[in-house]
């Protein structure tokens, strides 16, 4: 344990090359509160993630920025001094000063004339009472600097990438009665739920490894391809969208990707996701399907070309043969870079992800559609 000597500034940390500012989110003390060396301060909230930054040493906490300021990596946000906090000074309360009465004015004699003065009080209060009925109606608050960069980001990937959407959907009839049937000896073997995810980052892999034009980014004038399957997951929390990455998908079985799904989500709803988590991803799979949403064209996440849609299961009835019969049906969504990536690859890659989730054997099986 040390103790602060003397005055120590406490700055900014760096929470990844790429990041250069962000949000002082939140003080975990008080100004003038005595901390110990290890105690959180304050939390850096990013466009990518939300760290807390601990006391490097004992002492006494003096804050110089307050919460909801935008900081860069470096700035001083404030000091630990050496030894307690000082008493606070209390200021001297003042004795009211008795005011004098003033003196009354002549009463004049009542007219049968409403006086301008009363109009005019009327008037400004019907004035008032419409404006007041109107700010009840609206509330307005200053946009955050986090919520800004997110909005950034989001214009900026619309106006730099050529994005298009193209739409397939698929049959879960299959998919659900394996998940059924299997569930409890999956959930009592591996300790974890099986659930669909699971399946379309699989059914992802394949369609990588099948369209390899969707598993790369532009960079300049170069096209940079990738060899590897590092598959991001939109996940929703109380601070906004973020997508943990999950690495080396296709070096993982079922059981491995739902327990690397928990964990991540885990994190995710605790705030306590690292910046390597959130970095490096080839793809990603949103799932607004979670919250109702049966049809939408997902913006991407920069530098990556694509990104897929998941919607909500409704019962449709479809054709199957000669026959009507009613079946839970999905939306499916590719939102891709069209620079990159042409319509053809586009509705191939789409086809191959249908195809892989409407037979789910394969994937226990550890075997692939046809193309």
């Amino acid at each position: 344990m040390s103790t602060a000597t003397a005055t120590l500034p406490i700055r900014v940390p760096s929470v990844g090359e790429s990041i250069t500012s962000g949000v002082l989110g939140s003080w975990k003390r008080k100004n003038g509160d005595s901390v110990a060396s290890g105690d959180p301060l304050f939390e850096i909230e990013t466009d990518k993630v939300t760290s807390e930054v601990f006391a490097e040493a004992d002492g006494t906490l003096e804050i110089l920025v307050p919460e909801g300021s935008e900081v860069k990596v470096g700035q001083t946000v404030g000091n630990l001094h050496p030894g307690k906090a000082p008493a606070r000074k209390t200021a001297p309360t003042e004795t009211p000063k008795k005011e004098t009465s003033a003196a009354k004015a002549p009463v004049r004699e009542s007219s049968p004339t409403p006086s301008p003065t009363l109009v005019r009080t009327e008037a400004d209060t019907a004035v008032l009472s419409k404006s007041s009925a109107r700010s009840d109606r609206e509330t307005r608050k200053k946009m955050s600097p986090l919520r800004r960069k997110i909005a950034d980001r989001l214009v900026s990937a619309q106006h730099t990438a050529a994005i298009l959407t193209t739409f397939n959907e698929a049959d879960l009839s299959n998919l659900i009665a394996l998940r059924t049937e299997v569930q409890p000896t999956f959930q009592a073997q591996h300790g974890v739920k099986l659930g669909f995810m699971s399946f379309f980052l699989q059914a992802a892999v394949h369609a990588l490894r099948a369209v390899p034009a969707v598993n790369a980014r532009i960079e300049g004038d170069e096209i940079v391809s990738q060899h590897y399957y590092d598959i991001g997951v939109a996940v929703g929390t109380d601070r906004g969208l973020v997508v943990p990455v999950l690495r080396d998908c296709d070096q993982m079985d079922l059981a491995g990707l739902e327990k690397s799904l928990a964990a991540v989500a885990a994190r995710a709803r605790d705030g306590k996701l690292s910046l390597p988590d959130l970095e490096g991803g080839v793809f990603t799979i949103s799932n607004g399907g979670v919250y109702g949403s049966v049809l939408s064209t997902p913006i991407l996440n920069p530098p990556q070309s694509a990104i897929l849609g998941l919607h909500a299961i409704q019962q449709r009835p479809v054709a199957v043969g000669d026959q009507v019969e009613i079946r839970p049906i999905m939306n499916l969504a590719l939102s891709y870079d069209h620079r990159l990536i042409d319509g053809k690859e586009a509705v191939t890659f789409l086809i191959q992800i249908k195809k892989f989730v409407e037979n789910p054997a394969l994937a226990l099986l550890g075997l692939s559609p046809g193309s």
